[in-house]
């Protein structure tokens, strides 16, 4: 099947020619440059001989959203805490896996310290308690020697109740 153009007669050598410039200078043209919107801005007004300069209003025109921001800053801070109480750690360790007498004495003696105070703290509620507390026994003292033992056995296990009264 050939194409046959209907609407228009064939083209001359010299306007297939023109056209086909025509065409080429079309696609090769360069294309407008997009404007592209500022990312800071300046201020040309003068500045005052002295004293302070006046505030300028600047339009907020953040790409990110406030808690996307907030979120951010809360990871550095945790990562930052984090990488100090593992360091920390690590010098702990470090000074533990070098085992001298001083070394284990200086870990035990936060320990010994607690236990120190506690016992004293301990002490002190018990003296309290006793200065206080007055017993005073009064009434008769009946003393039973009477001794009732039940012995229950059933197959193999036994069940002995002894009773002081």
């Amino acid at each position: 099947m050939e194409f046959e153009n209907t609407t228009r007669p064939p083209l001359s050598e010299s306007e297939a020619a023109a056209e086909a410039k025509r065409i080429i200078q079309e696609a090769y043209r360069p294309e407008t440059p997009v404007r592209h919107i500022p990312t800071s801005f300046r201020d040309d007004t003068p500045l005052p001989a002295y004293g302070d300069t006046p505030p300028v209003h600047q339009d907020d025109k953040r790409i990110v959203p406030a808690w996307a921001a907030g979120i951010a800053v809360a990871s550095i801070g945790v990562g930052a805490g984090i990488t100090g109480i593992g360091c920390g750690a690590w010098l702990v360790l470090q000074g533990l896996a070098s085992v001298t007498l001083y070394g284990v004495l200086m870990v035990t003696l936060p320990f010994a310290g607690v236990a120190m105070v506690a016992t004293a703290i301990g002490g002190a509620i018990n003296k309290a308690r006793n200065a206080v507390t007055k017993n005073v026994y009064e009434g008769p003292v009946v003393q039973n020697t009477q001794i009732n033992n039940t012995s229950n056995q059933r197959g193999m296990f036994s069940r002995t109740r002894n009773d002081v009264r």
